[in-house]
Order: C-alpha cells, then structure tokens, then sequence
C-alpha cells in the first residue's frame, strides 16, 4: 500500500484527478503563523499539474507564487522532501534584507538584489510581517582597507543603493557607540527579516491562489511516462513522472527545480552535465549574550575581500532581540550538515571527485586554515571581533546555530557567482528548466528572481 503523503491544500483544489478541493476545519492560516498544515487528499500516484515546482525553500515558493498569479488557470504544485517547507538554507540564514552595495555595477546580482529589497519590504509591508531597518555599517579598521571601502562605496552609488554616505570615527561612534574605525560606509536601507515567515507566506498566496503544495516528497527519479496511467483520462497531456523515494508519483506537463543544495544532482535527472557541481559551505555563528546584546545596535561588517563570496564575520541583530556574530565559512562534510562533525560519504566524495574543490583549496589555502582555525577556537574570533567591538570577550557569546551554503564551484575550482539554468537532454530537456545556481543574497532578491523565472518558464515552455 502507497503511504499517504502530507498534503498543504490549495483553495481551489486544482491538482488534476487526486485532491480534493476542501479539507476539514483546521485548514488555513495558523494563529501566529501563516498557515496550519492540512493533512489528507489522495495519494500522489493519482494527482498531475500542468507545472510542478521541486524544491520548497523561499526560491521555489516565491516562484511558485509568481507562476500562479501570472497563470491562474494552471494547476501548480510544489513538492519539497521534508515535513515542512523552507527549513534549510531559507531557515539557517543571517536574516539580513541586503541593499546591493557589493555587486558589480549593471550584473544581474546588483539589479535583482536592489530591485528585490525594495520588493520584500513592499510584500511585508502589505502582508503585515515584521521587519527592522536597521541598517548597516561597513567598517575598516585598517588604512589598507580604505582604498577598498571608497570603491565600495562608489560602487552602492552606481548601483542605486539609498541613502549611503562615507562617515568617519566621530559619526561611527553615533550609530554605533561601542565600535571602532577608521572609516564606515553607512547603509540605513539594510534591515532584518525572518525569511522563513516570509516563506511560509509566499506558500500561503500559492494555496489561496489554487496552488498545492505536498510535502515529505523526496524526488528520486525524474522521466517521460512510457504509457498512459491505467484508468487515467488525462492520457498523455501529463508526460513527465515524477517519482520519491517511497514509490510514490506525480504526473505533470513541465518541471521547474529549485533544488539548493541539491540542486545538480536533481538537475542530472533529466540528462544535465553534471556541472557546476554544489559544494556545501558550513557557517558557524556565536550569539552575544543576553546581557551584552546592548553593544550592537544595527549591522556592523566588515570591508569584504573581493577574492572570496563570502561577507566575513559580521555583527547581526536578529528579530527575536538576539545578536549573532559570524559566520565563518567551512567546507561541510554534509550538504545538509549543520553541525561539525556531521558526514556523509556520498557528499564527500562527490566534493572530491566531481568538483573543482581541490583547486579552490590550493589557490586558498591560507584563507581555508584560518577559517578552520577559527571554527575550532572560539578565542581566534573572538580576537578578530574585538578589532571592531573591543569590549567583547570570550565570555560573553555561546557557539550558536550554523547554516549550510550551497555555493556552485565549476571544474576549474572557479566559484560561480551567476545564475545558471540548465534543461537536459531529449524531450524530457524541453519540458524541464532548473534553477541550478541562485547565488547570495538570494533570500533577499527572491521576489525579483521569482519574476525572473517566470519569464524564464513562459518563454521557454510557451505558457
């Protein structure tokens, strides 16, 4: 017997041929939250969509929801392998709601990161979700680090950030009364945001929009049905099955994936290249006690070296109150391993074998120790926090919670910073668009990049 799945109803009940339109009493939003789970319906093996949307992190749901605001006569569904949506790289980030500042002038980046703050704090603003604007300072504390802030700083101006300004010590110290520099950028348009909640409300526009949502449905296999389903009347209208790892299928008429951290190895379903294979980076944070939290008033970071994706440890106030301090950036032995010593020898190998890892680490070798060093020992960030906040010590922060960055590398040890679509091979490559690479700040620029897929599935499937 086919187990049941977990089921989040639309309103309108459009999966073809399986679910019902209604469920019991309980279905809709939840008092403190977005939504309450909706449990019943058929079993996945008897629904089909015209579009089914893998991957149900704040990526996918918010293109989920483009999708069927612009196509409300299409049945939508989204299929995510855990019990609950939006609880990886969506749920294990900073919060952050970034301006745009360190993007190259005129890339996709800048504009979508730009474009997609000004969306979330719209969306949030309307949809009633909390938010602080409490913006930002980019610190150096080094002479040799000016150069490098100004040029930042031009760069926000071509990139239509609002509202930055070059400040000096005397000024720091007024938005920042506890922290050091030589010279700061000031970014008030940067806030904080639980991402998660904003997911959960993407997800819920989707279902009131008729969209369906199935959950603990972890794809294993995707490929164009060999025949009609017995019984079926939709005949071959719906020629691509979806299977999981339970046996369980879904039928549909064309496939979008947001993956994340899996996203090349549900891409390599349909017949994709194998790259850009994902590396899975791990950042560990440290959390301010609560009786320290009155240093740190907005985002303090630092100046970013250009050679590497990553921010650097940074100052960040979260919406509960609370103040996290890092993260730093180390090679995960898990895509999904939060914690150190967490491994998988499937992912370790595939890190070694099938990407271009070794080589990012022979032309970063310095910069991996250090990050090492400093996931091991609490005392060495606690010495690199101190040149900002000097009254820190290591006795006022706790190792906190960590997050796994899913960061595409090519052969080459290249890290890819674009977005990378990819389709496949065969019919089934023309019924498939896969978001391979969504790179940071994609939480903040996901309504624009939800805008951006859609176009993308409208041109290439002839919605």
């Amino acid at each position: 017997m086919v187990p049941a799945l977990r089921y989040l109803g639309g309103a309108c009940g459009r999966a073809r041929g399986g679910f019902p339109g209604a469920f019991s009493a309980g279905c809709g939003p939840a008092p403190g939250g977005p939504w309450l789970l909706c449990r019943g319906g058929r079993r996945a093996s008897t629904s089909s969509f015209d579009v089914v949307i893998v991957g149900g992190g704040i990526v996918g749901l918010a293109s989920a929801r483009a999708l069927i605001l612009r196509h409300p006569a299409l049945s939508i569904g989204v299929l995510e392998k855990e019990k609950d949506l939006a609880v990886h790289q969506t749920g294990h980030n900073s919060g952050v709601i970034h301006s745009g500042i360190y993007y190259k002038p005129e890339s996709l980046k800048a504009k979508l990161c730009v474009q997609g703050a000004a969306l979330i704090y719209e969306y949030c603003n309307q949809k009633g979700i909390s938010y602080k604007q409490c913006g930002k300072l980019i610190v150096a504390i080094e002479q040799e680090e000016i150069p490098r802030l100004q040029a930042l700083y031009e760069r926000g101006l071509q990139n239509g950030v609002q509202g930055l300004r070059l400040i000096q010590p005397e000024d720091i110290k007024k938005k920042e009364p506890y922290c050091r520099g030589l010279m700061a950028i000031d970014c008030p348009y940067t806030g904080i945001v639980d991402y998660r909640q904003v997911a959960l409300s993407f997800a819920q526009d989707f279902q009131e929009a008729g969209g369906s949502v199935l959950t603990s449905f972890e794809v294993k296999d995707i490929e164009m049905a060999k025949e009609s389903p017995s019984g079926s009347e939709d005949g071959m209208t719906y020629p691509i099955v979806i299977r999981n790892t339970k046996g369980e299928e879904v039928r549909c008429q064309y496939v979008v994936t947001c993956a994340g951290l899996y996203s090349d190895r549900i891409s390599e379903l349909s017949g994709c290249n194998p790259d850009p294979q994902i590396v899975p980076f791990r950042g560990d944070y440290l959390v301010l006690k609560p009786e320290k939290r009155y240093l740190v008033k907005g985002n303090i970071y630092p100046v970013p070296d250009s050679r590497f994706p990553f921010l650097g440890v940074h100052f960040t106030p979260r919406m509960d109150g609370s103040v996290w301090l890092g993260p730093n950036a180390v090679l995960a032995f898990k895509r999904e391993g939060y914690r150190p010593f967490d491994f998988s020898a499937r992912d370790v190998m595939d890190v070694i074998v099938k990407s271009g890892l070794i080589k990012l680490v022979f032309q970063n070798f310095s910069y991996g120790v250090n990050e090492m060093y400093k996931a091991l020992f609490l005392s060495a960030t606690v010495k690199h926090l101190q040149k900002f906040i000097p009254e820190i010590t290591i006795s006022d922060i706790h190792r906190g919670p960590a997050g796994v960055r899913a960061q595409a590398l090519d052969r080459g040890g290249n890290l890819v910073e674009d977005f990378v679509f990819d389709g496949g091979i065969g019919d089934i490559g023309n019924r498939i668009l896969h978001v391979r690479n969504a790179p940071s700040p994609a939480a903040t620029s996901s309504l624009a990049i939800s805008g951006m897929i859609a176009d993308e599935v409208q041109q290439r499937f002839k919605l």
